[in-house]
């Protein structure tokens, strides 16, 4: 590891007209780390811009963020280690916003050699050379000489795994409520997050389950049902039949599990006779907001589908590709996963890789960049890839992680989301309707995410008929 080296200016080595300058790019993990340490609370704009909303609810954030620049070049540059602030005082006159350049410049302008206290006037712009504040700061100057070794600055990873889903569900928030079915709502967690995306607007609820359950879980939570139907189903198998077929009709547009089995739900979907079936198989994505990843990253399959054959991995792939396209990500990359990165006949998964990649040469799987077979550290990692000498243009920055199977898929995603933070959206596609499958163990923010997944894959209500 290689040290520099910072050395301070003591009290008789600074003069009147010395200058300090820094700048610095607000970032939105910056703002998020600041309201995180001083308990802003992040909210969404209007719009559901979470970059504008963040300078928006920092009247005084951005204030106190650019006092610590001040603060930061006090002490690592003029004076120096060794000083102590004493005081602070800054005009704003233009608020700061995400993406903005801050040039800060201090200067000296009186000495009190009884005190050693240094007074600097403070100011700052931005990048179009408009004011941001204008001050005055006081200080006491060391006296010794100090050469300090410094360690380079770990980096920060502001964990805040709703970042890249909060635009999914401002884009969700400003489409018309989506007619849901909610399959089985027989527990709290589920009433409960089917009401609160009603009442954000996001969708028209219709409940399908044992009506006496359901208005009682609504009584002990103190819910209001108000006008919302409740389709009244006293077994949850039925339950899913029920919403399967009013989907099949066009009368609901999406569905969402409640407390059954996921099994269950999916075997009425799926089904033969009277199911929700396309021309494809059908198939599960999760959208995970992993911290440390710069993007959305979607997974498949890991919930539907245990194990696959070159065929359903056919289907799998180009539903997980439309989704995205869907979604508004252009030529997504596709990393196909297997445990190593070479084409070897004993394990199957790297044959299937390389047959799907010839099989986008060709144009038979359409909408994406694929490679494959690609073990996950030279998928996720493009140093990882280099070292293997692995020219691929997918490494490194993939959208999307196509598994060898359920039991990978599976193991995979929670690691991320237990290890790593990540926050997981799934959605059930290849169907005719989506269908939002959520866990047991999910959150609000997870189902909520969940939920605004389906809603931006759901067609509008005539395009159902028939």
């Amino acid at each position: 590891m290689n040290l520099g080296f910072i050395e301070n200016k003591t009290y008789d080595e600074i003069s009147v007209g010395d200058t300090a300058r820094t700048e610095h790019v607000l970032t939105t993990e910056d703002a998020m780390a600041w309201a995180s340490i001083s308990g802003f609370t992040a909210v969404l704009d209007s719009e559901g811009l979470i970059d504008r909303a963040v300078s928006s609810m920092l009247p005084t954030g951005p204030n106190m963020w650019c006092a610590s620049l001040i603060s930061g070049l006090f002490a690592t540059n003029l004076p120096g280690p060794g000083c102590s602030l004493t005081s602070v005082s800054l005009t704003f006159h233009n608020r700061i916003r995400v993406g903005e350049r801050i040039l800060v410049k201090v200067e000296v302008t009186a000495k009190d050699d009884s005190t050693k206290t240094v007074i600097f006037d403070c100011e700052a712009s931005n990048d179009a050379s408009a004011s941001v504040f204008t001050g005055t700061a006081q200080l006491i100057a060391p006296v010794e000489k100090l050469r300090l070794s410094t360690l380079p600055v770990p980096k920060l990873i502001v964990n805040n795994p709703h970042r890249h889903h909060l635009g999914f569900i401002a884009r969700a928030a400003s489409k018309p409520a989506v007619k849901t079915a909610i399959v089985w709502p027989c527990d709290e967690l589920s009433l409960g997050g089917a009401i609160q995306a009603y009442k954000d607007g996001l969708i028209v609820p219709v409940l399908v389950g044992s009506e006496a359950a359901i208005r009682n879980i609504a009584g002990t939570m103190q819910l209001d049902l108000g006008s919302i139907p409740i389709v009244d189903v006293d077994v949850s198998r039925d339950a899913a039949i029920r919403a399967v077929e009013m989907a099949r009709k066009g009368e609901v547009q999406m569905l969402m599990k409640g407390s059954l089995q996921t099994e269950e739900l999916m075997k009425a979907v799926a089904s033969r006779e009277g199911g929700l079936r396309t021309g494809r198989h059908i198939s599960h994505v999760f959208a995970l907001d992993v911290p440390s990843y710069h993007k959305t990253l979607f997974v498949t399959d890991a919930a539907v589908n245990i194990e696959t054959d070159l065929e359903t991995k056919i289907d799998i792939l180009q539903n997980a590709i439309d989704m995205m396209v869907e979604l508004g990500v252009v030529n997504p990359k596709v990393a196909i996963l297997s445990a190593v990165e070479s084409v070897t006949p004993a394990i199957p998964s790297t044959l299937d890789a390389a047959a799907l990649c010839k099989m986008v040469e060709r144009g038979q799987i359409t909408g994406a960049i694929v490679d494959g077979p690609l073990a996950f550290d030279n998928a996720i990692s493009s140093d990882a890839a280099r070292i293997k000498k692995i020219k691929s243009p997918v490494a490194g920055d993939p959208d999307l992680l196509m598994v060898p199977n359920l039991e990978a898929g599976n193991i995979l995603f929670k690691e991320l989301q237990y290890l790593a933070g990540a926050l997981a959206a799934g959605v059930v596609v290849g169907a005719k309707v989506p269908v939002v499958l959520t866990g047991r163990a999910d959150g609000e923010q997870a189902r909520m995410a969940s939920c605004a997944l389906g809603i931006l894959l759901a067609k509008p209500a005539p395009d159902l008929e028939g």
